[in-house]
This record gives structure tokens, C-alpha cells and sequence, in this order.
């Protein structure tokens, strides 16, 4: 079967295969073959696959001054980043320091559109004028070499928790505990909440705490919802920490999160990672694209029935008005788009009203919508144009940025999403210089390899041991990405758009008695490869998934992309 140069199937016959068979074979594609590897991945053990806490660079040093200050009464602050990974990594510091007794700490959050990314020398300033001596970073501070010094001319102390690639020349810390420091932890991609869960390890090692044995298990919920959001790779020790971090979430006592849940009607006792994706992260990270982080902080950091609530009420709110403000932006950018002649092959669109915390969700649908890769930039608090980038799926956005640096203040990211800050002078010039890159790099901007399809299928193989088998190679994520399955000559019988405003995609297929539904989100029939008509065969490439939305339990499709 041909699906196209986009796409390469790896294994085109499963008729033959037994399903312990098949589940290796998934397994293989993977990288995964070796017996105790695939024991591993199966059947992920707490104890025997995670890592010493100490091997961590600096872990030593970062202990014996943590638990210095606490014996001294100093007051320490915990300073995280304002995403899905800082804030869950702050909780967990937060939960340590309350379950031992210390009050004589602070969480600390930047606000995303005044204070930006990482250390700044005005909370270090205001930290160290309230008696602060000592500062944790989470998920953040290993590039901040000025911030750090600074800290340590105002006399605070600072501890570095991250887990982003190093520098050649590593901030003047008390420590930076970091995997990607040194080569001393087997692991390298641990997100930031899992680092900072580790030096809580350690801590208990080696203090003398009234706690209970395996007390700090319980903040596995919030190493959890980090990991599945962070876009780490599903692997190896983060598999063992998505995996019961799921466990506990499901089993979370925590009201903030069951408000959410009840909210969105999660069963909470059946989550998954789309759930932790689609409605826990975003709700957490719409505290600080709209508003303050802090109101994702406490709502997952309080005990409190009454201020959970009404702060599971308040992130709900922020995250329709996030909805709201991206879907008018990416509606102005489309007549924009409608209006030019010809669209160039990089799309690049700005407006200094645009909040840069939002233009990277507008951009996301842009690139999909338009096939080419799409930048988008707005202000920040300071009036620095700064803006996010996503590819196509073809086209790496980073490769584009490398080839242009000179045009940048600074820029990160990988091949298919990224961040940028463009200097004044730049940002007029910035579509001419992007697309004259990607036409001088040729194929060296391509995407390395063709997206991977597991299998072909029918609609018979569709059944409870394929559920099965999705079930033992969950949670999937970077990675570990869900199965992609081809369903070749199949015939749908209608083709609808549904929602409050028509904005999804529905084709039904008759599977037998019953019928099969395969879905997708904000789309339209013209979004793929080729458009679907009822009653014309096409092919589909699909994953498969259980849903128990509104209590209705069905097994449905999730298109990819629709082909001939």
C-alpha cells in the first residue's frame, strides 16, 4: 500500500500475527526488543527503574544547604516557571516544606508577561529585601548566569533545579542540580517537577523527619501532570513517573484537581493522558497566558474545599477567554491571509496588541490549516516583540531560525515548534528573510523522516485485544506516540461537522450492525491530504481510542489525515 511520501508503514500485515505477536511488533517499532526492555516498558516498577536521586550534579551540595537553612529558620523561596511542568514542580516543594512543618519558605512565580522566562533581577531584588537567604529554582535558572550573580551580590544563596540544556558555562550557584549536567545520571530528560521530586527524595534520605514512609508518593500526582505536559520523552524513567503519576492522579485528594475533574466531567478514576492534555494543562497553563500563575499554583497547591472551587472556576473562565481571544486572532490573521494575491511559503503575521503567551496556540492551527510553516508575534510587558513558531510537519521552524539568527535577539526550540524575540529593526524584513531561507536551505529544511504508520487494519481488527494492547503501551506521549494505523478502501457514509459551532469533523463508517465513528477537532473536511465525500473510498490514517465522554463509552477513530 502507497499512503503517501508523508507517511511510511512499517508493517503492512498483521493477519498472521498472534496478539502477543503483534504487541512486540509495536514494541520493536519502538526501538524495544530486548526482553528486559520490553518487561520494563510493560511492566514499569517504582523501585527497580528509577535512579539514585544522588547521582544528580550537585544533589550533595543542594541537600546539605537545604537542610542548613532549615535548621537556621531561614526563609527560603521557591522560584518556578509559570507552565504545566514549573508550577506542578513548586507544588511538589511547597507539599515537602508543609509536610515537615516548615513555614519559613514562599512560592515564587514570574508573571509570564511582565517578568518573562527564568531569574529576574526585580524578584531578586524584592526577594532579598524580605529576608529571603536562600532561592530554589524550578524548571528554571540554568542559563540566568547574570540573574545568579546578582543574587549572590545581594547575599541569597541560590539553588538551581532544571532540567534545560546547559550552558558552557554554568550559573555561580550553590548548586544546579540538573540530569543534563555532567554525566553522572543515567537519564537525561527528566522534566523540571521530576528533578525537583528527586532533591525531595534526597532530602528525605538524609534529613530527620517526623513523615511517614512513602509519604511523598502521594506527590506523584503533581511529577505526573508535569511529565505528560512537558513534551519529555515517555521513556525510560519518565515512563515509570507518567505511569504512577497517573495512578495517583487518579486517586488525587487534592480539591482543586477534583473541582476540575467534576468541571469537565473527568472520571477521575479512569483518567488518561489525553485528559491530563486536553483538560488539565491547559486550564493550568491559562493562569498565566490570561492572567496571574498563581491562580494555577494555589488551586493545586490548596486544601481548602471552598478556595479550590472558586479558583477551579476562575481557571475555567481564564480558559474560555483564552479560547475566545485565539480563535478571534487566528480569525483576523485568515482574512488577512484571504486578502494577499499569493501565500508565501513561511507565513509570517504580528500585531503588537497580541499577547505572546497566545500566538503559539493560533499558530499551531495556522500550520495546519495552511500547510506551511506559520510565526506569529505581539508584545510583551516590556514591548519586546517576542513570538512562537509550529511547522507543518514538513518544513523544521528551528532550521528556518538558525539559518536567519541574525534577525533574532534570541530563539529556541525544536524541528517542529519554537520561540523567538526579533529586534526592531528586523520584524519588517522578518517574512522576506524567512522565506528567502527556506529557499536557500532546500531540502536541508525538511523535516528528517517521514511520519511513521504501525500498521494496516481493518475495522475487524478493531476489538477488545487491540484495546488491550493500547492499554499496556500507554501513556503515550513524546516518545512513545500513539499507534498510527492505516484503514485502506473504506467508505464513509456521511461526513458531518459537529460542536456548538460546527467547528469538528465526523465521517461514519458502517462496521457491521453497529457504526464507527472516526473524529477529529477544529477541522473541516478540506484539512487533509484529500477531501472525504460520503460514499467515495478513501484511505485512513487513524489512531484508536476509548471514550467516555458524557458517560456514552464507545470506541472510535482519531484521524490523522485522510488520503486516496
Amino acid at each position: 500500500m502507497s499512503v503517501s511520501s508523508k507517511y511510511r508503514l512499517l508493517l503492512p500485515n498483521t493477519a498472521n500475527l498472534s496478539n502477543d505477536e503483534w504487541l512486540h511488533a509495536l514494541l520493536k517499532q519502538r526501538g524495544i526488543e530486548k526482553e528486559v526492555d520490553v518487561q520494563a516498558f510493560l511492566t514499569p516498577d517504582y523501585d527497580e527503574h528509577r535512579h539514585d536521586p544522588w547521582l544528580l550534579h550537585d544533589m550533595e551540595a543542594a541537600v546539605d544547604r537545604i537542610l542548613l537553612a532549615i535548621a537556621n529558620q531561614e526563609k527560603i523561596v521557591v522560584y518556578s516557571d509559570y507552565d504545566c511542568d514549573g508550577i506542578p514542580g513548586g507544588v511538589v516543594l511547597h507539599d515537602f516544606f508543609k509536610a515537615i512543618g516548615y513555614e519559613n519558605f514562599q512560592n515564587y512565580i514570574p508573571h509570564r508577561h511582565f517578568e518573562g522566562f527564568g531569574l529576574n533581577e526585580a524578584a531578586i531584588t524584592k526577594l532579598s529585601e524580605a529576608d529571603t537567604s536562600l532561592i530554589i529554582t524550578v524548571d528554571c535558572g540554568v542559563g540566568d548566569t547574570e540573574a545568579v550573580t546578582i543574587a549572590n551580590e545581594k547575599g541569597v544563596d541560590v539553588i538551581i533545579t532544571d532540567h534545560h540544556e546547559p550552558g558552557e558555562t554554568l550559573p555561580p550557584a550553590v548548586a544546579v542540580v540538573n540530569p543534563k549536567v555532567g554525566d553522572s545520571y543515567p537519564f537525561k530528560e527528566l522534566c523540571g517537577a521530576a528533578v525537583a521530586f528527586k532533591l525531595v527524595e534526597a532530602l528525605l534520605l538524609r534529613g530527620d523527619f517526623d513523615l511517614k514512609p512513602g509519604q511523598e508518593k502521594w506527590w506523584l500526582d503533581m511529577v505526573g501532570l508535569a511529565t505528560l505536559s512537558d513534551m519529555v520523552p515517555l521513556i525510560g524513567e519518565n515512563r515509570v513517573l507518567a505511569h504512577y503519576g497517573l495512578q495517583v492522579l487518579r486517586k488525587s485528594r487534592r480539591p482543586g484537581l477534583q473541582h476540575l475533574f467534576r468541571t469537565n466531567r473527568v472520571k477521575q478514576n479512569e483518567l488518561n493522558e489525553d485528559d491530563v492534555g486536553f483538560t488539565i494543562a491547559p486550564r493550568v497553563n491559562a493562569a498565566s497566558r490570561m492572567d496571574n500563575p498563581e491562580d494555577a499554583f494555589f488551586l493545586l497547591a490548596t486544601n481548602d474545599e471552598a478556595e479550590a472551587g472558586a479558583r477551579a472556576a476562575h481557571l475555567e473562565k481564564l480558559n474560555n477567554e483564552r479560547k475566545g481571544v485565539v480563535a478571534a486572532m487566528t480569525k483576523d490573521i485568515k482574512k488577512r491571509l484571504d486578502k494577499l494575491a499569493e501565500l508565501p511559503d513561511v507565513l509570517v503575521l504580528g500585531d503588537p496588541a497580541w499577547r505572546p503567551a497566545l500566538v503559539g496556540l493560533s499558530a499551531n492551527s495556522l500550520a495546519s490549516t495552511y500547510h506551511r510553516p506559520v510565526f506569529l508575534w505581539g508584545r510583551d510587558g516590556h514591548g519586546t516583540i517576542k513570538g512562537s513558531c509550529r511547522s507543518d510537519g514538513l518544513v523544521s521552524v528551528f532550521e528556518l531560525m538558525q539559518a536567519t539568527a541574525d534577525s533574532f535577539i534570541e530563539y529556541g526550540g525544536h524541528h517542529a515548534s519554537g520561540g523567538f524575540s526579533v529586534k526592531e529593526e528586523s520584524i519588517f524584513h522578518l517574512t522576506k528573510v524567512l522565506n528567502q531561507a527556506l529557499s536557500n536551505l532546500g531540502e536541508t529544511a525538511k523535516l528528517p523522516k517521514a511520519v511513521a504508520v504501525d500498521a494496516e487494519l481493518t475495522f475487524a481488527d478493531v476489538n477488545q485485544e487491540l484495546l488491550q494492547n493500547l492499554r499496556h503501551l500507554s501513556p503515550f506521549g513524546v516518545g512513545n506516540e500513539k499507534p498510527l494505523f492505516a484503514f485502506k478502501a473504506i467508505t464513509p457514509l456521511k461526513v458531518e461537522q459537529f460542536g456548538k459551532t460546527k467547528e469538528h469533523l465526523k465521517l461514519l463508517f458502517k462496521n457491521g450492525d453497529s457504526w464507527l465513528e472516526a473524529i477529529t477537532f477544529f477541522a473541516t473536511p478540506d484539512s487533509f491530504t484529500t477531501t472525504p465525500v460520503p460514499n467515495e473510498a478513501l484511505t485512513l490514517l487513524a489512531h484508536v481510542e476509548e471514550s467516555n465522554f458524557m458517560n456514552r463509552r464507545q470506541v472510535r477513530l482519531r484521524i490523522v489525515d485522510i488520503l486516496e
